[in-house]
């Protein structure tokens, strides 16, 4: 008689069995190469992480950019750039492009070099030979020149800013020639040869009369060219009413130490200027971003830090109004304390996973009063949160929490001991679940999950993944949704999803639908 207890009847749905193990030693399902291309292109930085090197990342993405298909892989990095804000990955993918189809590469070349640090960056990627190849290459060139015809003399100035290379080391590759008198002496200025004084820019000749005597008026340049000049309060005070939002959001600090917010209006004016809508999507901004300068933000004047959540709420303006009961589930554990950029020498953010899974889930609430929000770790972890308090305050409040082991299936399990109901189940987390591993059959997050469908069949998953790995603790499936990144994109995907959008491939589709 066979073995009952190997061959008993199986109540519910057949679940798919786990296909990998993940970095942490669980079982999980491995995504396919469009899905993984995706995952990685929205969330890796090419930076150590808690369980990945950048070298293995970077093999890992090599392999899957030459199996899909160059389409994919050009929306890809249009996709990773234009929505997800990403810097590294879209200018590794675009070199990758440029071997595999020149013509595609020409065509998405400007939506993915769109300033002067991708620029240096795609450069640094093709001279360092990962893609096949250690010179730039006809087209490559070709594209290289026409982005610096197509700027101005004062935009190639600031564009100066920068090493490794600098845009004078880009010039000296490319041999750009100049068609203007300016831009003959502005070349020579930049590689350091001689050059014709009274032809430069104006903004270069206002630079160097500054440099030489700094008497007259702050010229409106990166202030970085400035920094390494000894400036007083009142050259402080001139650099932060001209400065980006950027770079005003990353030396609020530097400006109270300098007496900025000591002149009268310039508290009030760099106020405005953060909290600014039209400022705050020209830059770019992730929303974890603006946490951190809230939370650093130690000596500025109120009307400044109330701008930054005013900012904040902005920024997560794409954060949807969800219908029924809906579930966040925030990744506390102990790898969600390692950088969400990863590890890099002499560079490594101080934001944390956490900080970003805290903040996800604090804008959910904000936007969804009803919803309830459920940290795990091991266990779950109890928390109470005010959806009347700022994104901010919680955001914070949900981070200060956690350590330990990471168990994803442990919010399923404590809802189905529960019996509680549920419409939508929202994950932020690494995935690396090991704590309720199995040795083999589907993982413990399907078996949860499939128990709670028996009892709300209408439920529906979101597993948002903010680390680069390639793997799920829950298959795709038309009731799960699968996504990565950490710009407010994701909500996007999301919405439509909670809408009724399949989940299978929700998201490769949203790539798929960038026009080339």
């Amino acid at each position: 008689m066979a073995n009952k207890s190997l061959f008993s009847s199986y109540a519910g749905k057949h679940l798919p069995h786990a296909d990998l193990v993940n970095e942490a030693g669980g079982i999980a399902y491995a995504f396919g190469p469009d899905h993984a291309l995706a995952q990685l292109a929205a969330t890796g930085c090419l930076n150590g992480t808690y369980y990945a090197t950048a070298e293995v990342q970077l093999d890992h993405v090599l392999k899957l950019a030459a199996q899909v298909d160059v389409e994919l892989l050009a929306k890809t990095a249009v996709y990773a750039r234009q929505r997800g804000h990403m810097k590294d990955m879209p200018a590794l993918l675009l070199a990758v492009l440029s071997v595999r189809d020149p013509a595609l590469f020409a065509k998405v070349f400007a939506r993915v070099v769109d300033d002067a640090r991708m620029l240096r960056t795609f450069v640094q990627i093709m001279r360092s030979g990962v893609v096949g190849r250690k010179s730039l290459g006809t087209r490559p060139k070709k594209q290289i020149l026409a982005w610096l015809a197509a700027q101005s003399d004062e935009a190639l100035f600031r564009a100066s800013v920068g090493n490794s290379p600098s845009l004078a080391d880009v010039l000296k590759m490319v041999h750009p020639k100049p068609a203007t008198a300016s831009r003959r002496a502005l070349f020579g200025y930049l590689v350091g040869k001689a050059h014709d004084a009274d032809a430069l820019p104006k903004l270069v000749a206002d630079y160097e009369a500054y440099k030489a005597d700094k008497s007259g008026e702050v010229p409106d340049v990166p202030f970085q060219m400035l920094t390494a000049l000894e400036l007083g309060a009142p050259e402080w005070s001139a650099i932060a009413r001209k400065a980006s939002w950027q770079m005003t959001r990353m030396n609020l600090n530097t400006f109270a130490r300098h007496g900025v917010f000591e002149v009268e209006g310039l508290g009030d004016l760099v106020a405005e200027r953060l909290r600014d809508p039209k400022r705050i999507e020209k830059a770019r901004a992730f929303p974890y971003q603006l946490m951190v300068a809230y939370a650093n933000a130690n000596d500025v004047p109120v009307e400044v830090k109330n701008a930054l959540q005013d900012a904040m709420e902005h920024a997560l303006a794409n954060v949807p109004a969800l219908d029924g009961n809906v579930w966040v589930f925030p990744d506390v554990s102990g790898s969600m304390q390692s950088p969400v950029t990863g590890y890099r020498k002499g560079s490594t953010s101080s934001v944390k996973c956490v900080d970003v899974a805290a903040l996800f889930a604090a804008a959910v609430v904000r936007k969804n009063p009803r919803a309830r929000v459920v940290p795990f770790e091991t266990k779950c972890v109890s928390i109470e949160l005010n959806p009347r308090d700022s994104v901010m305050t919680n955001a914070q409040k949900l981070a200060s929490i956690g350590g330990g082991g990471t168990n994803v299936s442990a919010p399923l399990a404590k809802l189905n001991a529960e019996r509680a109901k549920a419409d939508l189940v929202v994950y932020v987390s690494d995935n690396e679940s090991w704590v309720d591993t199995r040795r083999h059959g589907a993982t413990e997050t399907m078996r949860q999950w499939n128990v709670l469908k028996e009892r709300c069949p209408q439920a529906r998953m979101v597993c948002i993944d903010i680390q680069p790995y390639a793997h799920t603790q829950a298959r795709d499936a038309g009731d799960i949704l699968n996504v990565g990144g950490f710009s407010d994109a994701v909500f996007e995907v999301v919405e439509a999803f909670a809408r009724g959008a399949d989940g299978a491939s929700r998201w490769v589709d949203l790539i798929q639908s960038v026009s080339l």
